[in-house]
C-alpha cells in the first residue's frame, strides 16, 4: 500500500473535502483526486462518496479512516522522535470544554517541556466523536461519552451557587426552597432547568439560560440573579466580596473532569505523556482545593 495516498486518504477524510485537504496538504486537487482512485483501485473498496457537498466515508472508508489515522500518527512520531531524544514529538489535537482558561497553561507548561509538540485545540461544548472529528484527547466535564472510550479522571470539583451580596441581603435565601422567590439564571442544558443542593433537588424557572458562564458571571456581578459557577470563575469575585456563596449549607454536586481517548491500546508516547502530565496538573490549575 502507498504511505502517501493513504495519508492523502486521511487528510481528505479529516478535511471533509478534496478541495480543503488539497489546500492543507500543498498537493494539486487533480493529483489528490487521481491519488485517492488508485488507492481505492488497489484496495478493491470504494473508500468515499463524492457530493457537491464534500466527501462522506463509505464503511469501508470509516475503517480505514478510524485505523490507519492513529498508525500514521505513531510513523510520523517515530520518525521525528529521531531526532528528539525524549521521543515525545508531534501534533497533539485537543478538544475541551468553553470557558476552562486554567487549562491554557497546563498546555503551555507540556509544550515547555517538550518543545518538538504542537498542540491543535479545539473548544467547543459539544461532545465531539474523537475518531470522526480527528481528535486525540477529549477532556470533559461529567460523564465520559460513549462507553467504548476510555480515559482518566484528572480532577473533580463542584460548582458555586452565588449572588452578589444586595441581593441576597433583599431575598434573604436560607432554604433551597426560597430560591422560587428570587430570579434565577441557568446554564442551558436539553434537560428542564434543575440545581441538585444537597439532598434537595431543587426545579427552577430562570429568567435567563445560556451556554456561556462569562455571561451568567456577569449577571451575578450586576446583582440580577442567583447562578452557578464553575470554582476558578467564581473564587476571585467571592473573596473580593463582589459576590457571596448562596446556600453554602447545600452544596452542588461535585463533577469530574476527565480525559478521554478512543482506544488506550493505540496511544503514542506523546499521548500517554500528556494524560500522565494532565492528571498530576490539572486540579492545581483549576484551583479545585479553593473549593469549599
Amino acid at each position: 500500500m502507498d504511505l502517501n495516498a493513504l495519508w492523502l486518504f486521511v487528510e481528505a477524510a479529516h478535511a471533509g473535502s478534496l478541495s480543503e485537504a488539497a489546500r492543507r496538504t500543498g498537493v494539486p486537487l487533480p493529483t489528490l483526486s487521481r491519488r485517492l482512485r488508485v488507492l481505492e483501485d488497489e484496495l478493491g473498496a470504494r473508500l468515499v462518496d463524492r457530493t457537491h457537498l464534500g466527501l462522506t466515508l463509505t464503511s469501508a472508508g470509516a475503517r480505514l479512516f478510524a485505523e490507519a489515522r492513529p498508525a500514521l500518527a505513531q510513523l510520523a512520531e517515530a520518525e521525528r522522535g529521531l531526532r528528539d531524544p525524549s521521543g515525545i514529538s508531534g501534533r497533539l489535537r485537543v478538544s475541551m470544554p468553553p470557558h476552562f482558561d486554567p487549562l491554557w497553561p497546563v498546555f503551555e507548561a507540556f509544550g515547555g517541556r517538550h518543545p518538538a509538540v504542537r498542540f491543535d485545540v479545539f473548544v467547543t461544548e459539544r461532545r465531539v466523536d474523537l475518531v470522526a472529528d480527528g481528535v486525540d484527547v477529549a477532556i470533559r466535564v461529567g460523564d465520559g461519552g460513549r462507553g467504548s472510550y476510555v480515559g482518566r479522571t484528572l480532577a473533580s470539583y463542584r460548582h458555586r451557587l452565588v449572588a452578589a451580596p444586595a441581593l441576597l441581603e433583599r431575598a434573604a435565601i436560607r432554604h433551597p426552597d426560597d430560591l422560587a422567590r428570587v430570579a434565577c439564571a441557568c446554564w442551558r442544558t436539553g434537560a428542564p432547568p434543575a440545581w441538585q443542593l444537597g439532598d434537595t433537588l431543587v426545579p427552577v424557572e430562570p429568567v435567563v439560560t445560556t451556554n456561556d458562564y462569562r455571561h451568567l458571571l456577569h449577571l451575578a456581578l450586576a446583582g440580577r440573579v442567583v447562578t452557578e459557577l464553575p470554582p476558578f470563575l467564581a473564587c476571585g469575585p467571592l473573596e473580593r466580596g463582589l459576590l457571596v456563596a448562596a446556600l453554602p449549607d447545600h452544596p452542588l454536586p461535585r463533577q469530574p473532569i476527565r480525559a478521554l481517548v478512543a482506544d488506550s491500546r493505540l496511544l503514542s508516547p506523546l499521548i500517554r505523556e500528556f494524560l500522565d502530565f494532565a492528571a498530576s496538573n490539572v486540579a492545581s490549575a483549576l484551583d479545585c482545593h479553593r473549593e469549599r
